[in-house]
């Protein structure tokens, strides 16, 4: 297998159960290769904090993932068709102007200062939708690195790198398929051009119909890569 970037979305109190098991099976890896995906904005008890804090001081980098990770109800064609093929109601940049994205942002990584959780330097908006982000607003970000649906940006130097993507969000027969499918070509895209693969896990996946295209996908990994600059010289 290529190498491998390994993300577990959706780290919130609410999955915090989900998460803790997710990473008792991706125990076979070092924690600074599974990078947690944090949403603030939600109901962090004191306990919860104390739960974050330790899974940092394990090794495991965090970054930040949107504010509430819920939208407001969708203003535009896009974010509804968005909404209907990919994200549902979580694609909550699609619901903001540039400046209220970059605030979002901002708040967003300020939390982990406010309440002394590291975060490093990568930023994933949820459901990898972006919004409406102009150039100079990128350039003023607090996070370095920005990973959408095709790949990262280094926000510091101007680059780009595609990056094929695999998913297991399969809660539907009918996501199941179109999973299956984006995965295969992704996997052959990767082999082909040896390009790092992102692995890209969701709480629940493995209660979803791609449980086993998932364990072994993570039986297959065999060099894990951080998600830092080295991402451009693989």
């Amino acid at each position: 297998m290529a190498p491998v970037l390994v993300s577990v979305h959706d780290v919130m109190p609410e999955t915090r159960a989900a998460v803790s098991s997710l990473l008792a099976v991706l125990d076979r890896l070092p924690a600074q290769a599974v990078t947690l995906l944090v949403v603030p904005g939600r109901d962090w008890s004191d306990d919860d904090l104390s739960w974050l804090r330790g899974l940092a001081a394990r090794g495991y980098p965090l970054a930040g993932h949107g504010w509430r990770h819920r939208c407001d109800p969708p203003r535009s064609l896009y974010h509804r068709a968005h909404s209907a093929l990919l994200s549902r109601d979580v694609a909550e940049h699609l619901s903001l102007d540039g400046e209220g994205v970059a605030a979002l942002i901002r708040e967003c990584h300020d939390w982990f200062a406010r309440h002394r959780v590291p975060v490093g330097d990568l930023y994933v908006p949820p459901a990898w939708a972006l919004g409406a982000l102009s150039r100079r607003q990128r350039a003023q970000l607090p996070f370095r690195y920005l990973e959408t649906l095709t790949g990262i940006h280094d926000l510091r130097e101007s680059r780009f790198r595609l990056l094929p993507l695999l998913g297991y969000e399969a809660d539907t027969p009918g996501r199941a398929r179109v999973l299956r499918l984006c995965n295969a070509v992704n996997r052959g895209l990767a082999a082909v051009t040896g390009t790092p693969l992102r692995l890209s896990i969701h709480p629940f996946d493995l209660d979803y119909h791609l449980r086993h295209d998932l364990l072994a996908d993570i039986a297959r990994v065999e060099r894990p890569l951080a998600y830092d600059a080295s991402v451009w010289s693989r």
